[in-house]
């Protein structure tokens, strides 16, 4: 036999192989996803979503194996021209546990409420977009959701209670949007686990709830919001924080009081109404970032390896601050 008529006959049983072998995706799935596609006005982003070729192949998604009959289980829309609204179609895909929409800046309207219907998701990033309306309340009905991510978006409005009643949460970040209100007393009280709690660049208001300091949040921003009140309380000897972000709100205590968690790495407090002195032991904590200035602080800054690392921008415009790197105290 020739080299030809081997090729051929190579090339014959791979087509043939190719023609039988059978689509993974299943047909709902793929119907909804075709839905989704013109939905989205069948975007260049979607090119690879061919009804002719198995869906589980397609760009932009994932299917699960055998043990869920290779159903699509991840759905992950970014940095793509795409304009217009979450399709609703979304909710038709029962065994999706994780949903991304990211930078895509075309992509408008509300939170799709369909989402409600996906009691698999445990991964929900809805960011850098122009979404508006609420944080939709439906969020606390998804029992799964580990990780929340609406950040840097057009969102309005009070921030739900309910999502404190999450069992499984880890991760809420809702930073980057036009939210206003008080942060909810639950948030003192969640369900499961602490989550890292990110609200920052917000118009948040009202005084900060005293129930905020039971939880032993490992990492909290609650920045540039219009927040007020003893934010002390976030702070603890036995907590197991690393990061504490309270800069540009209202908040008023004295920080001469304020006993750090031995594993606080990154704390900024500048623009605020803090007073008091630096406690001393400061000097010996190990901080990758501090940031203290624009308060109404007194007192010597304490002498210490790890504090002397950073300049004057950390410590300037306070009360009476003295010591290096400021000026020498008189």
């Amino acid at each position: 036999m020739d080299k030809t008529m081997t090729l051929f006959l190579l090339l014959s049983t791979f087509l043939l192989t190719t023609s039988l072998a059978k689509d993974l995706c299943h047909k709902d799935d793929k119907t909804t996803l075709l839905k989704i596609k013109k939905s989205l006005n069948n975007p260049y982003h979607l090119a690879s979503w061919d009804p002719k070729t198995d869906c589980c192949s397609w760009y932009c998604l994932e299917c699960g194996d055998a043990t869920v009959n290779h159903r699509v289980t991840s759905l992950i829309i970014q940095d793509g021209e795409i304009s217009g609204q979450i399709p609703p179609e979304v909710g038709d895909l029962p065994y999706l546990t994780s949903l991304i929409f990211r930078k895509l800046t075309n992509l408008t309207g509300h939170i799709q409420p369909t989402i409600a219907k996906l009691k698999n998701l445990t991964f929900l990033r809805l960011s850098w977009t122009n979404l508006t309306g609420p944080v939709p309340e439906f969020l606390s009905q998804l029992k799964n959701l580990d990780y929340i991510d609406l950040s840097f978006n057009d969102l309005s409005g009070s921030i739900p209670s309910s999502l404190s009643s999450l069992p499984k949460l880890e991760y809420l970040e809702l930073s980057r949007n036009k939210l206003t209100g008080p942060i909810p007393e639950s948030f003192g009280t969640f369900s499961g686990k602490v989550p890292s709690l990110f609200l920052s660049h917000n118009q948040l208001s009202g005084t900060i709830p005293k129930s905020l300091g039971n939880p032993d949040f490992y990492r909290i921003d609650l920045s540039r919001n219009k927040l007020q009140g003893d934010a002390s309380i976030l702070f603890g000897a036995k907590k197991t924080t690393w990061i504490v972000d309270i800069s540009r709100n209202k908040f008023q205590f004295d920080l001469s009081k304020v006993k750090l968690a031995k594993t606080l790495n990154r704390l900024d407090m500048n623009h605020n109404g803090i007073t008091g002195n630096i406690p001393a032991e400061w000097g010996k904590t190990y901080f990758q970032l501090l940031n203290v200035s624009y308060n109404r602080l007194c007192g010597r800054i304490p002498k210490g390896e790890f504090i002397q690392r950073f300049d004057s921008y950390s410590f300037f415009h306070n009360k009476c601050l003295c010591g290096a790197p400021l000026p020498n105290c008189k």
